[in-house]
């Protein structure tokens, strides 16, 4: 029985129906356009807060890092200049001139390591400057990443909020009329919308032209489009090419 209606549908009654539903998503396509770049900006803030925290983090570790190698070079220096102090008393009671250059090589090299600690002291407590530099500079970039996140949400929420009721409306129509629309061509049909540019599969001819990339149409063919016995079209854009009397209003 289903087989049977499905064949008492005309061609005309088809390309009527595809384009309804063509009118049907090119007003969601608006609403879309009217949003903009939102959507995509408040993701790419989302994205870009997410790796300010994150770096924040990295370089907090690091200055963790950085602030316990300097108290470790501290106390290494602080520890050598003590060995150094209890060779050079050491040196008051050598019985020999052996211990008296063993205690003078022991003091030298202990002065190098603190010499040397003290070097790095300096070159990690920079490092720990830099890196406090960094992190204030990244928490107030984020602080004003985050409130342009606020302002774009609120942007995107003010206007999803105007146009829910009718995009949900439209998301109803479409698939009311999606159920009159045979599977084979409704697939076509949205295979065609997706590589289409603007979005447009089912286009009027306009001036003897396709609707939809204003190439000119052979008159035998702007004929059978006229008379809608078939689905035609463009053989430049792929798109489906309808007679603009057969969906004009009845007077």
């Amino acid at each position: 029985m289903a087989k049977k209606q499905e064949k008492e549908i005309t061609v005309e009654e088809k390309l009527k129906t595809l384009y309804s539903l063509q009118q049907k998503l090119s007003e969601i396509d608006n609403i879309k356009i009217l949003r903009g770049e939102l959507p995509l900006e408040v993701a790419d803030l989302e994205d870009e807060i997410i790796g300010l925290e994150t770096r924040i983090k990295k370089y907090e570790a690091e200055l963790k890092e950085s602030d316990t190698t300097v108290s470790h070079q501290k106390q290494k220096a602080k520890d050598s200049a003590l060995k150094i102090e209890k060779y050079k008393e050491q040196l008051d009671n050598v019985r020999n001139n052996r211990e008296f250059d063993h205690l003078s090589k022991e003091i030298e090299f202990e002065t190098l390591e603190i010499e040397l600690s003290e070097k790095r002291t300096r070159e990690f407590a920079q490092e720990s400057k830099n890196l406090s530099e960094q992190i204030e500079k990244s928490k107030v970039f984020l602080v004003e990443r985050t409130a342009d996140l606020t302002q774009k949400k609120e942007e995107l929420d003010n206007i999803v909020a105007e146009t829910k009721q009718q995009e949900e409306q439209l998301r109803e129509d479409v698939k009311e009329i999606e159920t009159d629309v045979e599977p084979r061509l409704l697939q076509a049909f949205k295979r065609i919308r997706k590589s289409a540019r603007n979005g447009l599969a089912v286009v009027c001819i306009e001036r003897g032209a396709c609707g939809g990339c204003f190439n000119k149409i052979p008159p035998q063919k702007q004929m059978d489009i006229k008379m809608g016995k078939k689905i035609i079209v463009c053989e430049y854009c792929g798109r489906i090419m309808i007679d603009p009397e057969l969906i004009a209003p009845v007077e």
